[in-house]
């Protein structure tokens, strides 16, 4: 319905009413650009339901909407009547407000409308602002762009706008606050001022090196301040990738013999059926994959057959693909069944799956495992039999819900730790974007460091300069800003 609607707008914007603009409405002169407007509330039957415009002919529109009543005053909401601007039909009892530019979201004037969010009240209202001398329906992440176009957003601004309008775990709506109240673009810039820095100090050399006034140490300041910029990027760049596992989902596998409850475990954790639970080993031969907020954290978390050989063709093929996931895996989730740990599958996945990860340096492997030790409601009233080889578990009982407290805890500290804190620390990369060209720049200051030429130096650090500045300002480059403002819905 919706998208049809939109067609139709789009229509009358173009229609045979335009002539009918009321006279002595301050209408733009020729010259101007376009204005846009767009639904900026979800779309749907809602209370009340908003709608945006941004642009030169934003007054003339809430003029040729609200007449004979003047512009209210600004950044103060005001109740009006709405009428159709050619039949003077009336739309809604609607809260207006008033932007002047420079100072609203996009730099432009703009207006919001507050009408009652039925859909006929917002077609409404939409059909009349597109029969409105120019204006225009807003593209996707138009309103967005204009603000970056206009220098009130930085490109990592408008990052973690978009990440923040994406948001669906706790973790994941920090992150992308952080990062729209400037803490990566702060970052950058500030590297960006400590090259302009060194770059200063040995363009002087150049020019002024048989200068008697030329302090001698100039290079040596320079020589300084770039390793230390080295330092601060490469602590950034050996993230492991935590920001955009942040960003798109940590890859958490559940895995075990079979039998052990990993399909239970994950239609716990899920708070969903995503998997079938039978007595019968081997009911799950393929992976199975559902999104999930685990302990405020985003997981893809993935449903694999049970580990063991010698069975049928289909079966194989479940635990070869379940073997694949494991290496792919950021965090493992390694089930047994805690009344059965002496028999020979579970043994066998201790010594080929548990034993291996834990006795991996933690600086050669960036995958995480917890070992589960399910249907603990099994056990007698000591716990599982005690074992000088049995690794650091859990206790957990699918069935009746116990341990699970203490397993979402050891999950959130476990992802924060693959995902990273987004409430400590300095701002994370979500995006490949940033470790592009924050290597490139370290790249840059390598050159910088091998090269003996002077003037060569000088442009690795310009060039080193040039990759922070496309970070935050995007270089101009129309692709990399198509691609990032895409991500945005039309009235954002």
């Amino acid at each position: 319905m919706w998208r049809g609607l939109w067609t139709l707008i789009a229509r009358s914007a173009r229609g045979p009413c335009r002539p009918c603009m009321r006279q002595g409405s301050g209408a733009p002169g020729p010259g101007f650009g376009a204005t846009i407007f767009a639904l900026s509330s979800g779309q749907g039957r809602c209370g009340i339901a908003v709608i945006r415009t941004s642009g030169p002919s934003s007054g003339h529109a809430l003029r040729s909407l609200t007449a004979p009543q003047d512009l209210p005053p600004a950044r103060r909401a005001c109740l009006r009547l709405l009428s159709d601007p050619c039949s003077q039909e009336p739309l809604d009892r609607a809260l207006v407000l008033w932007f002047p530019g420079p100072q609203s979201f996009t730099g432009e004037d703009c207006v919001e409308f507050h009408v009652h969010g039925g859909p006929a009240v917002v077609s409404g209202v939409l059909q009349a602002l597109g029969r409105v001398p120019g204006l225009r329906p807003a593209k996707a992440g138009e309103f967005t762009r204009r603000a970056f176009a206009h220098g009130k957003l930085s490109l990592t601004e408008v990052e973690g706008l978009a990440d923040l309008i994406h948001a669906e775990t706790e973790a994941q709506r920090r992150q992308a606050l952080r990062q729209l109240d400037g803490e990566l673009g702060q970052l950058c810039r500030d590297w960006a001022k400590t090259l302009t820095k060194a770059l200063a100090h040995v363009e002087a050399y150049i020019d002024f090196a048989e200068d008697d006034n030329l302090e001698e140490d100039v290079l040596e300041r320079a020589d300084s301040q770039v390793r230390e910029l080295e330092v601060a990027l490469g602590a950034h760049l050996r993230d492991a990738r935590r920001g955009q596992r942040l960003r798109s989902g940590a890859h958490v596998v559940v895995t075990g013999p079979p039998n052990a409850g990993k399909s239970s475990l994950v239609n716990l954790l899920s708070r969903k059926p995503v998997s079938i639970v039978s007595p019968e080993p081997g009911t799950t031969r393929d992976v199975l994959e559902t999104p999930v907020d685990l302990a405020g954290f985003p997981a893809l978390l993935s449903d694999t057959a049970g580990l063991r050989e010698g069975m049928g063709p289909v079966e194989q093929e479940g635990v070869r693909r379940a073997r694949k996931r494991l290496e792919q895996a950021d965090l493992i989730l390694a089930v047994l069944d805690a009344s059965d740990l002496a028999s020979p599958s579970s043994r066998n996945f201790l010594d080929t799956v548990v034993s291996p990860m834990g006795a991996r340096s933690p600086n050669g492997n960036s995958q995480h495992l917890l070992l589960v030790l399910n249907k603990s409601d099994l056990l007698p009233q000591g716990g599982p039999d005690a074992s000088p080889d049995l690794p650091p578990h859990l206790l957990l009982s699918c069935l009746t819900g116990e341990g699970l407290d203490g397993l979402l805890e050891a999950l959130k500290k476990e992802l924060a730790a693959v995902c990273g804190d987004p409430s400590t620390g300095s701002p994370l990369l979500t995006r490949a974007r940033h470790q592009h060209h924050l290597q490139g720049c370290l790249d840059a200051l390598g050159h910088y460091r091998q090269t003996k030429d002077v003037s060569l130096a000088a442009e690795a650090l310009r060039v080193a300069r040039g990759h922070l500045a496309h970070l935050t300002s995007g270089g101009g480059t129309e692709e990399i800003l198509d691609i990032i403002f895409r991500d945005f819905c039309v009235g954002k």
